[in-house]
């Protein structure tokens, strides 16, 4: 029911209720039982083990169980320990930096006012606000917060501060004797109050309308309720490379049984095997280490002042095109100020003005205000607290000149007259009547000016010049207001006044703002306006900072409401500002841009962002200034408030993500050889040459270490000059695939050649001819096969190491590398030949992985073969150089 449209007499009479006399007790309790408490539905959250089992929904992680069970079953209990320890590892992991408490919903309750007071069996009486029901008298005062939806009944002067709600900046001046015509946004309905607002001025009566999630901020509380969480970027690539290699493990199985048949194998042997093609081609390690990679990153962020909630928002902060920006508090700096002055026939910015050559004018605004600051504790209406703040920048304290001229008299603000006077004594034994208010209603109070120092007569040219002025103030979007002055005369009458001046405030840009803008442009990243302001106000504020060239790229909240979601997706991609808007419109226009598969950024601090927060793919929070709602909502906060936090942490999303990029492929490249090092030689029909055990000390330990180095190597300083990456652009796009394969291809090559040395070597140093059949059949020595295969682990091993250095640049020789700014890199590699070398030398260990120990010499040769990938890295980077210096 639409109470702004209804006169008093008409809500009262629907609510069956009479205004003087209130609910009885009776009637209250009654109500009470068939609309229910005035509070919000709770959400109930996941417990700890439903946070954990979610992490083990991955395609790579049902089939790691898969073959843990097989391993089980076969009693490799060793191999089936192993893959358990890295599946609950990751799980862990995800479970302690993904624990997504749903903490919206209970910030949002406990916004709500505890206690009112209301009017029950006609007496004014102090109740929870839980228990208010529709019905109810609700009386109001300033500081309270309002406890539910009114309709006013009364209202003296009472300004109410909605921002949180609407997100316009300045308090909203209420009339219980307004009536709306028609349908009328949220910030423009005058006789409404809104649960969790403030009244920051005057008195006032309302009548409960809504109640608990019927109100509009209770709206907000079910839409953050029903928005799902939707994967992000990188988690649709991997789940979709799980789904992949999946499918891959379970054709080569397929296969090797095919193969097993026709060679006749044993199916225990065929079933060891198959767990251990299986095994190769899932890289176990790559779920953990891309968590602890983005949870590295998120450390990383906290020195750029972001606190992310959720792990994966690093990664998309990365392709992020939209930043979709709420105004007051983000973009600005929720703080009216006083930026323009007139007098004296002139106009002056705050910075060109002397307050010396004319403190009449300072003197007046400072004086004819209620509100005080002192130190951090600021009291009063938004808009006096910039005229005491415009004193203060001239030295001038308002207590200080309270004593020096105390006030004796005043009439206070009313909303039909738009102006408030107050009389102060003088020193010299006079008196001195200030006047403030809007210009329109104040100048023609007025019969004469004060202009340098001395009044005269008020002439149609000086009204002209004033009006002039005015024009130009509000064409900056600037609130304006006027100042007169009577002297001698203690009644506060408003008439015969002395024009003094006036002044243009608004709620200015953040400083920073500005450049963050320009950097995203450069980054072609836009960004976009979205609030709940007026559009004039809003449109100059984006000029300002160069979010907006003209107005045709602004649209109102009463404009969306007349489109479909349809036509909005058509023709968001000329917009830039969306003015007056409500909390519907923002998920609108994020739904708009997500239909042209843009990546969303929504930052806010206010109740009215937190749908839009959850909805975007980045939400991000003010951490000082915002909410609780809108930290509960947001995947990231930024602790400093500031909106240029954003492009430092978008660039380090980018990084992040090319880090990961960089470690998926050095994973896959490490899987696929191991691939076609066991394929090949089973196809064959040859021994394995790995082990299960080997694959996975290989894929968790000797591939893990280094994955790690990648993932924290240094960012790219040009970064935000180049453009989004597009969301839907493969792990392997930009040749991602020929590096993947190619050097999958070398490290299986060079794994074989390791396998097949020691029967050759033996079938020499014996006198017998080598062919084929000779080395299959030497296999059939088990000391020859533990040592073949004790050295192709050692060579895929350590060719890891090799394959990691030069991953982290494909385009530079590793000698121009700064190696000593990546220490991680150097400690894996380190660690990594050490724990290689105690699986071949310490003996409880060569038992466990059934290797043999290896000669000085053996090594030696050993890590020259394994070394190949390196050589083939720089041999790629000098065919570049000639081909780039022949271009030239």
């Amino acid at each position: 029911m639409d109470y702004q449209n209804q006169s008093v007499n008409q809500v009262l009479s629907n609510l069956g209720v009479v205004a003087g006399n209130g609910l009885t007790r009776q009637e209250a309790a009654d109500r009470l039982s068939e609309y229910g408490p005035n509070a919000f539905e709770e959400k109930k959250g996941k417990t700890k083990l439903q946070m954990f089992l979610s992490q083990l929904r991955d395609p790579m992680i049902y089939i790691l169980m898969g073959a843990t069970a097989i391993s089980l079953v076969l009693r490799e209990f060793s191999d089936a320990a192993i893959i358990m320890a890295i599946v609950l590892l990751n799980a862990i992991i995800g479970m302690v930096q993904e624990s997504k408490a749903e903490k919206s919903l209970e910030a949002l309750k406990k916004m709500s006012n505890p206690y009112c007071l209301a009017r029950r069996d006609s007496k004014t009486v102090e109740i929870p606000a839980a228990d208010l029901v529709p019905g109810d008298i609700v009386v109001l005062e300033a500081g309270r917060v309002i406890p539910a939806d009114l309709r006013l009944l009364k209202t003296v002067n009472l300004k109410i501060e909605e921002s949180a709600l609407t997100g316009e900046s300045v308090p909203v001046e209420k009339s219980a004797s307004y009536l709306a015509e028609g349908d009328v946004p949220l910030g423009d309905r005058l006789n409404m109050a809104y649960m969790s607002t403030h009244a920051v001025y005057g008195r006032g009566e309302g009548v409960v309308v809504r109640t608990g999630m019927n109100t509009e901020i209770g709206k907000i509380a079910r839409m953050i309720s029903e928005t799902t969480d939707e994967m992000t970027p990188l988690q649709k690539r991997l789940g979709d490379l799980g789904k992949i290699l999946g499918i891959l493990a379970l054709g080569l199985c397929a296969a090797l049984f095919v193969v097993a048949i026709l060679q006749q194998r044993p199916v225990v042997e065929m079933l060891l095997t198959a767990i251990s093609l299986a095994v190769a081609a899932i890289p176990e390690g790559l779920p953990a280490v891309v968590t602890i990679v983005l949870a590295l990153g998120v450390m990383r962020m906290v020195k750029v002042n972001t606190i992310v909630r959720r792990l994966p928002a690093v990664e998309t902060l990365g392709s992020v095109s939209i930043v979709c920006s709420d105004k007051t508090g983000t973009l600005t700096q929720n703080k009216m100020t006083v930026t323009h002055v007139y007098t004296d026939g002139k106009t002056y910015s705050v910075d060109e003005f002397s307050g010396e050559t004319d403190p009449l004018l300072l003197n007046g605004f400072v004086l004819c205000t209620d509100a005080t600051v002192n130190g951090d504790q600021r009291v009063g209406d938004p808009t006096e607290l910039a005229l005491v703040d415009l004193g203060l920048r001239y030295n001038i304290e308002k207590a200080v000149l309270e004593q020096e001229q105390p006030r004796i008299n005043e009439q206070p603000f009313d909303s039909q007259r738009k102006m408030m006077t107050t009389v102060h004594d003088q020193k010299d034994g006079g008196t001195i009547a200030y006047t403030k208010g809007a210009i329109d209603q104040l100048l023609p109070h007025c019969v004469s000016i004060h202009e340098n120092g001395k009044i005269r007569p008020l002439t149609p040219e000086d009204i002209s010049r004033i009006q002039q002025a005015t024009t130009d103030m509000a064409t900056l979007a600037l609130r304006v207001l006027a100042l007169a002055i009577k002297r001698d005369d203690q009644s506060a009458t408003e008439e015969d006044l002395a024009f003094v001046g006036l002044v243009g405030m608004i709620d200015p840009p953040r400083p920073e703002a500005a450049e963050a803008v320009q950097i995203f442009k450069g980054a072609d990243v836009r960004t976009v306006m979205i609030t709940g302001d007026h559009k004039d106000t809003a449109f100059a504020i984006a000029r300002e900072l160069g979010i907006a060239d003209s107005e045709d790229q602004c649209i109102t909240g009463s404009e969306l409401d007349l489109m479909t979601q349809e036509q909005l997706n058509e023709k968001v991609d000329d917009l830039r500002v969306y003015a007056r808007v409500s909390p519907e419109h923002k998920v609108m226009i994020v739904k708009a841009f997500k239909s042209h598969d843009k990546i969303v950024s929504m930052t806010g601090d206010g109740v009215n962002d937190a749908p839009s927060l959850k909805a975007a793919d980045i939400g991000v929070a003010m951490g000082i200034t915002g909410t609780d709602v809108a930290k509960g909502a947001a995947d990231m906060v930024l602790t400093d408030d500031n909106f240029a936090t954003i492009e430092k942490a978008i660039a380090e999303g980018r990084n992040i993500y090319n880090n990961i990029r960089k470690t998926v492929l050095f994973l896959l490249s490490s899987n696929l050889g191991e691939i076609l090092t066991m394929f090949v030689a089973i196809t064959a029909g040859l021994a394995p040459p790995l082990r299960a055990i080997h694959i996975l000390w290989v894929n968790l330990i000797t591939d893990s270490l280094p994955a790690l180095g990648l993932g924290v190597d240094e960012g790219d300083p040009d970064i935000m000059k180049t453009k989004p990456r597009n969301p839907k652009e493969s792990l392997f796009a930009n040749g991602g695939l020929a590096i993947t394969v190619f050097f999958g291809i070398v490290i299986g090559c060079i794994t074989l050649t390791a396998f097949v040395y020691s029967p050759i070597t033996h079938l020499l140093a014996s006198g017998q001819p080598i062919s084929f059949t000779a080395v299959k059949n030497a296999y059939a020595d088990p000391d020859i096969l533990v040592h073949s295969q004790t050295y192709a682990f050692t060579v895929l091993a350590i060719s890891q190491l090799f394959n990691a250095i030069g991953m982290r640049n494909r385009d530079r020789s590793i000698f121009k590398f700064n190696h000593l700014n990546n220490r991680m890199m150097i400690v894996a590699i380190f660690v990594g030949f050490l724990l290689q070398i105690m699986v071949t030398e310490v003996g409880f260990l060569t038992e466990m992985f059934g290797t043999v120990a290896l000669s000085l010499s053996e090594w030696l040769r050993l890590v020259l073969l394994a070394s190949a990938p390196l050589w083939f890295h720089e041999l790629f980077v000098f065919v570049k150089y000639l081909k780039k210096r022949s271009g030239n």
